[in-house]
């Protein structure tokens, strides 16, 4: 019964809403929102067409994350199934041409998806009730299908409907987001995205809170001793666990990556656990007594009985299952911790950076500015991750299956049926090498070192360099071991942080090298360049005052023309000079760092590119412009 459920002949299924005609009718009906958008878009003041084109701003951390997290899961969904699927486009099952189909659809998939993003994008209640329609056609045509065909021949026959589970709670979830936007936009509660960026308090939290005054501590000698080993453990799980705060919020790419990050574990681990252990458990159910003389031609002996034979080699392959499972959940529990370590780090790097530890976040001096490299970076770093999750899975569940299948066959096996112990057999060796460590870490204990008066000092030198000279051949020995264990840790370490990006896998002294790494250090001087809190806090306070001067203006247009002379004489007097050239000081100081003004300075024009530094004049160039180098010869033959 086990073998004929194994052996189920899944037919090909076709539902009753076509794919190719429903892509057909979906991709027009999008067109047709698009061209409706479209409209709406020019008669806004604020956006217009150009904001039709830039549905998510992307440097914006006040906005509703929400909608274009969900796309991007939708997309990351629909390019694992054109990788997978022998039919990569709806409207075609030419096989033969297969590459150039998965081309195609790797820049259709995202315009046929475009449409939802585009409908938050006006943030209008007609774009949200095309949002609505548009999300929940999705996702009905979607869950109609895999209800009318649940099994498929793909892989496995629950394959195509497991894998279509983040789809479905993405579209899902944007079915719920759109009507919920509109009813907030009904109710005239929705918040105008557009303009909220430099309106939003959370700048001006985050800067009230870095002026705050800390609370003094006390302290105490306790606090320079090395913790316990408990508490070491409590600090270790603490920084692995991820806790929201409240003057801190993700950029939108780094949740975007997040969320990509966890869709790609669950679709490599669904993908492994679907091609591997069906067919384990096929030959296991397909083992008969024919196995024994397939094993005797090996002239391989398990037993002289066939019956034992099959029960010993079902057995076999049955641990080979579960190797396989435990290795690809292991491999998942790393990955999640690792993805949660990552968003630790993350925002230690982003408020590091934020306060001006460049060296603490990068190991040198980096002028955090805009660039090609970075901005090329910025813009790929969420699919990056992706790809770097997916590879890195896949190395991880292939290097820990074979470590618990040497450590099953090799180990646990042999001591429970007591049998094929040649590991063992090195046992006097292994000790040899136990008690010759042993034995320099005792004696290093209590007989060559000495404390007197809170110092530590060497004693019995004599007899520590005859020691030294007598264990030199161990030692070597024991050099070998540490040589291997040497690289047995560091291909574990660069195999478990593989799909991590926010940390190097080479020495902090070659790092550039490191293409992931390289390209996380890009995309956090463009967060941090155009993003910085401190920053859009002063813009919004700067549009702040710049409103309610032109309200006031407003306001006393109406009074008489002679009263306004009288006051504005009454506030010269009342200003001091002293105010007053503070403030002339001030702007100049403002005029003259402003990197946005420096391109315009015919004095600083001749300067080379090496002479700025994050948009300033760089001072402490060795060579400078032709007019300083005259006016230092002036000053010099001035002064002799």
């Amino acid at each position: 019964l086990c073998l004929e459920t194994i052996n189920e002949i899944i037919p090909p299924c076709d539902p009753t809403a076509d794919d190719s005609l429903y892509h057909i009718c979906i991709a027009a009906i999008s067109l047709v929102v698009m061209l409706i958008l479209a409209i709406l878009a020019r008669g806004t003041k604020t956006k217009g067409l150009l904001g039709l084109l830039s549905p998510v701003n992307f440097l914006d951390h006040t906005q509703h994350k929400g909608l274009a997290v969900a796309v991007f899961g939708v997309l990351l969904c629909k390019l694992w199934g054109l990788v997978i699927s022998p039919n990569p486009l709806p409207f075609t099952k030419d096989a033969e041409n297969k590459q150039n189909w998965v081309i195609l659809g790797v820049f259709y998939y995202p315009a046929l998806y475009y449409p939802l993003l585009a409908c938050g994008t006006l943030h209008n209640k007609v774009g949200y009730v095309l949002g609505s329609l548009l999300s929940w056609t999705h996702f009905g045509v979607l869950v109609w299908q895999k209800i009318d065909c649940p099994k498929t021949p793909l892989i496995h026959k629950h394959y195509l409907l497991f894998s279509s589970l983040p789809q479905i709670a993405c579209l899902a979830f944007l079915s719920f987001q759109y009507p919920l936007l509109l009813f907030k936009g009904l109710k005239g509660t929705e918040k105008n995205n557009a303009t909220e960026d430099l309106s939003s308090s959370y700048y001006k939290d985050y800067v009230k809170k870095m002026f705050r005054k800390k609370k003094p501590t006390k302290i105490s000698t306790s606090s320079t001793e090395t913790p316990k080993l408990p508490q070491r453990i409590i600090d270790t799980v603490k920084s692995y666990i991820y806790t929201p705060e409240e003057a801190f919020r993700f950029p939108l790419k780094l949740a975007i990556s997040g969320v990509v990050s966890f869709i790609t574990l669950y679709q490599v681990g669904l993908l492994l656990i679907s091609v591997v252990v069906p067919p384990l458990q096929i030959a296991r159910a397909g083992v008969d007594e024919d196995i024994a003389n397939v094993l005797a031609g090996f002239r391989i002996m398990l037993s002289p009985d066939k019956h034992e034979v099959v029960r010993i080699v079902v057995y076999y392959m049955w641990c080979v299952e579960v190797c396989f499972i435990s290795a690809m959940t292991l491999s998942t529990l790393v990955n999640l911790a690792m993805l949660m370590r990552s968003m630790v780090l993350h925002r230690s790097n982003l408020k590091g950076l934020y306060r001006g530890d460049i060296y603490n976040v990068y190991n040198c001096q980096r002028s955090i500015r805009a660039s090609r490299p970075a901005l090329v970076c910025w813009m790929g770093y969420t699919s990056f991750t992706a790809a770097h999750v997916c590879i890195g899975m896949i190395i991880q569940t292939m290097v820990f299956f074979l470590c618990l299948l040497i450590t099953v066959f090799l180990i646990i096996i042999p001591v429970l049926h007591r049998q094929n112990l040649f590991l063992f057999q090195l046992l006097p060796f292994w000790l040899m090498i136990l008690l010759a460590v042993l034995l320099q870490h005792v004696t290093a204990r209590f007989c060559f070192i000495k404390k007197t008066a809170g110092t530590r000092d060497l004693d019995n030198r004599g007899n520590l360099f005859l020691l030294t000279y007598l264990l030199f051949p161990v030692n070597v020995l024991i050099g070998v071991l540490l040589a291997l264990w040497r690289m047995i840790i560091t291909a574990l370490f660069n195999i478990v942080h593989m799909g991590r990006m926010d940390i190097s896998l080479l020495n902090r002294n070659v790092e550039a090298f490191d293409p992931a790494y390289r390209c996380y250090a890009h995309y956090l001087k463009i967060e941090v360049s155009q993003s910085h809190p401190v920053m859009k806090a002063f813009c919004g306070m700067l549009l702040q005052s710049v409103g309610q001067d032109g309200s006031t203006a407003q306001r006393s247009r109406d009074a008489e023309e002679g009263i306004q002379l009288v006051q504005q004489e009454k506030k010269q007097h009342k200003v001091s000079s002293a105010k007053r050239a503070r403030g002339h000081w001030h702007l100049l100081y403002t005029l003259v760092n402003n990197p946005s003004l420096v391109g315009t300075r015919k004095h600083f024009q001749r300067q080379t590119a090496e002479s700025f530094l994050n948009g300033s004049l760089n001072r402490s160039t060795k060579e400078g412009s032709k007019e300083e180098v005259a006016t230092k010869k002036a000053e010099a033959a001035a002064t002799s």
